[in-house]
């Protein structure tokens, strides 16, 4: 990540998880995001901007695997109860069943996702690797005309 921005919303409320938004929406970077909300544990989540997810997911190989010892608080794909979306200004929550990740809306678009600290770092990671490994058609074409001009070690 480019930028490394922590923020804790101490009593999320309409004007304070509109700014956390916001923030995360302007920098156009993860942010990392700590819900203390009343009556209930913290919860920590990774707010990504869409087109850095759209990003990860094209060059990711896969999808998170789930199901890993250690997600006992993760409830089975399909299994969660169904909420209500929440609004918080112009900003609108919808919690997904499977996977539990939650879109953020604003104005009828998805703008971010929150995601787990673990699901964004597998993601970021392995979109990293893919990516370095991937050439496209043009520059692998001018880096093997490269190294067809080379001489041979034979020849050296």
């Amino acid at each position: 990540m480019g930028i490394q921005i922590d923020v804790v919303a101490g009593y999320p409320v309409d004007d304070e998880v509109e700014r956390v938004l916001g923030l995360a929406e302007a920098v156009g970077e993860p942010v990392t995001v700590t819900f203390l909300w009343e009556g209930r544990e913290a919860e920590r989540a990774v707010l990504v901007p869409a087109a850095t997810l759209a990003l990860w997911e094209h060059w990711a190989p896969g999808a998170f695997p789930t199901g890993h010892p250690g997600d006992e608080n993760q409830v089975a794909a399909g299994t969660a109860a169904l909420a209500h979306p929440e609004e918080f200004g112009p900003y609108t929550l919808f919690r997904r069943r499977a996977g539990g990740r939650t879109a953020v809306a604003r104005e009828g678009a998805v703008v971010a996702e929150l995601l787990s600290p673990e699901e964004a770092h597998w993601l970021q990671e392995k979109a990293r690797d893919v990516r370095q490994g991937f050439m496209d058609p043009k520059q692998k074409a001018a880096f093997e005309e490269f190294l067809a001009r080379q001489e041979s070690l034979d020849e050296r």
